[in-house]
């Protein structure tokens, strides 16, 4: 079993959160990453929603998953929010760092260290730009 701790980082480096991740393996891949980050995301959010995250129920699930609704919140689709996530990062919307290595796609295979930090950094686009 491997351990990574993941960090959501600003591009000046400043972090907003950090948690850590279990994989069976110490390969694994960024899709893989991707996954697991959003599903442990989805597994917290039915449990609170004062964390920043890297994808956000959009206003359609917001909306249907609100308390005023019913008092049993519906379930998010979080394999719907990996292919949001997989997609952001393809078109660049964050950036992937493991141990300061940008990854580059999504089939990249990553290895995890005992000592492994994996960096997203979200980033904003240029406004005119």
């Amino acid at each position: 079993m491997a351990t990574l701790t993941v960090r959501d980082e600003s591009v000046s480096g400043e972090t907003f959160d950090a948690f850590t991740l279990q994989f069976p393996s110490t390969t694994i891949t960024v899709r893989q990453l991707i996954r697991e980050r959003v599903h442990q995301e989805v597994l917290l959010h039915e449990q609170t929603t004062s964390r920043q995250r890297l994808v956000v129920p959009g206003h359609l699930e917001a909306t249907l998953n609100s308390p005023r609704q019913s008092t049993e919140q519906a379930p998010v689709d979080w394999r719907k929010h990996v292919e949001v996530a997989c997609q952001a990062f393809e078109r660049n919307g964050f950036v992937v760092l493991l141990d300061e290595h940008q990854a580059e796609h999504l089939d990249e295979v990553l290895t995890i260290r005992h000592d492994s930090v994996a960096s997203f950094i979200k980033l904003t686009p240029l406004v005119g730009g």
